[in-house]
C-alpha cells in the first residue's frame, strides 16, 4: 500500500540480517567511536563526521533536516554481530516529483564487504518504491570512489552522468560527482529479484 512520506513517522525496516531505525540524538554515543577511531571512513564524503565535533554536527544536521521534512536518516544495526554498524539516509526527498536520493551511507570497517550493505539497500529501495510511491531513486558519489560506484552498479543502478567540479575538497582540489539512479520500472522488471539473489 502506497503511503506518502511523513517525516514524523517512525519507519523501521528489517530482515533477518539487518535493522534500520530512525537516527536519534542519543545515537551520538554509539557512533562516536567510529568518528574517533576510523576517520578514513569519510575520505570521499562531502560531509565528514570524523572526530567528536564532526559527528555531533553530523547527527544534529540529520535531525534538523528530518524535522524540516527534507531528509530521513537511519542507524544500521547488524543482527549477525549484534552491533550498530553505521548510518544511511534518504535525502533531497521530493514527493511532488516522486523522487529522492539515497546516500550518506557509511559503515564501520568490520562491516564492509560482509553483505550488510546489500541487505540495507534492498530494504530501502523496496520501501521507497513499494510503500512511498517513489519513481526514481538517485545515488551520488565522488567520481574517484571506485568501491562505492561498484556497489551502486551491483544494486542495478545506471549511470546518468558526471557533475564536474562540484565542490572544493580539503586537499585543495575539486570533486567530480557521479550520478546514478534506479527507476521503479527497473526495480519491478528484474532489479529487485537480481538484488534479492545476491543477499547472503
Amino acid at each position: 500500500m502506497i503511503t506518502p512520506f511523513n517525516p514524523d513517522d517512525e519507519y523501521i525496516l528489517e530482515d533477518e540480517r539487518v535493522l534500520l531505525r530512525p537516527l536519534i540524538a542519543s545515537d551520538i554515543d554509539i557512533l562516536l567511536p567510529y568518528a574517533i577511531n576510523e576517520p578514513d571512513t569519510w575520505k570521499y564524503s562531502a560531509v565528514n563526521p570524523a572526530g567528536e565535533e564532526g559527528m555531533r554536527a553530523y547527527v544534529d544536521g540529520a535531525l534538523k533536516a528530518r524535522a524540516e521534512g527534507k531528509e530521513y536518516a537511519f542507524i544500521v544495526y547488524d543482527k549477525q554481530t549484534h552491533e550498530y554498524a553505521g548510518c544511511t539516509r534518504f535525502y533531497d526527498i521530493q514527493p511532488q516529483y516522486q523522487s529522492l536520493q539515497l546516500g550518506y551511507t557509511w559503515y564501520g570497517e568490520k562491516f564492509r564487504a560482509t553483505g550488510l550493505n546489500r541487505h540495507c539497500k534492498f530494504l530501502l529501495l523496496q520501501f521507497a518504491f513499494e510503500q512511498l510511491g517513489i519513481i526514481r531513486v538517485e545515488f551520488r558519489a565522488d567520481a574517484n570512489n571506485a568501491r562505492s560506484i561498484a556497489a551502486m552498479k551491483a544494486l542495478g543502478c545506471k549511470v546518468d552522468g558526471t557533475l564536474r567540479s562540484v565542490m572544493p575538497l580539503e586537499d585543495g582540489t575539486r570533486r567530480n560527482t557521479i550520478v546514478l539512479s534506479i527507476l521503479k520500472d527497473e526495480w519491478e522488471s528484474g532489479a529487485k529479484e537480481a538484488l534479492r539473489g545476491k543477499l547472503s
